[in-house]
């Protein structure tokens, strides 16, 4: 009598909203989103939820990854954004930026969130790749 195979396990995925690179906050209690925009050399981040569904306002009016280039490391300095449309100002937004010449021509690199913290829990030394992300599921 054949058995029929157990089902296959469930990966568990996350689709960044933006088509961005995700990256993991702690036990997936949280997630950033970094959207490059090479043109304008310009990064956006974005704080979402676990599932990367809806966004996170956070108290942070900035914050630094330090970047892995060859040769050199960059800082992105992360600024808040602020918009009328969603009422969003810096120290209560999800949204930052970062602009930096050398994103214009850079379109992967390693690098380490240093410090972020969202709803009283601080993530420090987040390793990532961009834009590979940091989720290993």
């Amino acid at each position: 009598m054949p058995t029929t195979p157990p089902p296959a396990a469930h990966k568990h995925e996350h689709h960044p909203p933006h088509g961005g690179t995700p990256v993991v906050l702690g036990n997936e209690d949280y997630h950033l989103e970094f959207v490059l925009d090479n043109q304008n050399g310009l990064m956006d981040g974005y704080v979402l939820d676990d599932e990367m569904e809806n966004y996170v306002r956070i108290a942070a009016e900035s914050f630094e990854v330090t970047c892995k280039l060859p040769g050199r490391q960059e800082a992105l300095a992360f600024k808040a954004v602020a918009s009328n449309a969603t009422g969003e100002k810096a120290g209560d937004t999800s949204m930052f930026e970062a602009r930096a010449d050398w994103l214009k021509t850079t379109n992967s690199f390693d690098a380490t969130l240093k410090q972020l913290t969202v709803k009283g829990t601080t993530f420090t030394n987040v390793d990532f790749n961009f834009p590979k992300g940091n989720d290993t599921d």
